[in-house]
């Protein structure tokens, strides 16, 4: 899709996702696809609990972003194994579970395994019940078919549901927007309807295999919540200095997205996220035009997004006994 024909597209998109975007106290809480759930425009990302030195920190970051409006939460049962589950955990405790929708991921692509992290990190969580839980890394064109296939995750993940241990379904991803489709065309296939998808939203995939044009449109259609992640390219796009950090996450609401997801590691980060709501307005054709014009030229080479183009982020690439 050329550029202007996907400026004039994402009005379009924006009605058609009927995200009822409100504000309350400073934050904006869209709905969650069609699941009927409300969530907070920002979320906290769970892989940078496991980054401050001290737990305690973490607690507060936590704690903080939930006393302030946030309520949806990230996590993953391989984010520092198993320690920023452990972290999120804590901060849950005295009244802040209930106060969150609270999403976690397994790798697992065997039922058993899926299973075993399934509640393993319900136990990390200290919580009965995980309100969305995802399919780890959809990164390669075969896990499609290890999810749908007898014995696979999905077995797993509805046996979870069935017990209460989960609520909705989702699946994530930052390789490539083409495993994405064919991840939708499988679901279609075994007629599956997911809640949720995750994917890599920020000014330079707008330019390079990306997300946005390719799949964001789909799941609009489908009624699939868009849930976007590293809205700074996990801190690419500083380092290619052609957007700050506020731009970024503008970009990324400004988008049909349910809720961009955010790394938070520290009180300044999180007051960042929450200037970045304040001040948010959505974008004119031209202010994003102008916008994107400035990271074609760094976005094009695929250096600033190496969870796309290098195995620095797969997870799943490192444990092989996670694959079954």
């Amino acid at each position: 899709m050329e550029r202007r024909e996907f400026l004039t597209a994402l009005a379009a998109l924006q009605v058609a996702a009927k995200l009822d975007a409100q504000t309350s106290n400073g934050m904006i809480y869209r709905n969650l696809g069609s699941t009927g759930e409300r969530v907070s425009a920002i979320g906290l990302g769970g892989y940078h609990m496991g980054v401050p030195k001290e737990e305690s920190e973490s607690i507060r970051i936590v704690r903080s972003a939930v006393d302030r409006g946030i309520t949806f939460l990230d996590n993953s049962c391989d984010y520092h194994d198993g320690g920023s589950e452990i972290r999120m955990g804590k901060a849950l405790r005295d009244g802040y579970r209930k106060r969150v929708f609270l999403m976690t991921k397994y790798n697992g692509r065997t039922r058993a395994m899926a299973a075993q992290q399934i509640d393993e990190s319900l136990r990390r969580l200290q919580v009965e019940t995980i309100d969305l839980i995802q399919f780890h890394e959809n990164i390669r064109m075969e896990d499609p078919d290890r999810f749908f296939a007898p014995g696979g995750a999905l077995e797993a993940v509805m046996a979870a549901k069935q017990a209460g241990k989960v609520r909705y379904i989702g699946f994530t991803g930052h390789k490539d927007p083409a495993v994405h489709l064919r991840m939708l065309d499988m679901a279609a296939q075994n007629q599956f309807h997911f809640d949720a998808c995750q994917m890599p939203l920020n000014v330079l995939d707008y330019h390079f295999r990306s997300f946005a044009h390719q799949m964001v449109p789909r799941l609009v259609k489908e009624g699939i919540a868009v849930l976007g992640m590293k809205p700074i390219a996990f801190g690419n796009v500083l380092k290619a200095k052609v957007a700050t950090p506020i731009e970024c996450l503008h970009y990324a609401m400004n988008l049909p997205t349910s809720v961009v997801i955010n790394g938070c590691d520290s009180m300044e980060r999180l007051d960042q996220a929450f200037e970045a709501v304040r001040t948010f307005k959505p974008l004119s054709e031209p202010q994003l035009q102008a916008m994107v014009a400035k990271t074609k030229e760094a976005a094009m080479s695929g250096k600033f997004e190496p969870f796309k183009t290098t195995t620095q982020f797969d997870g799943t690439a490192q444990h092989p006994e996670w694959m079954g």
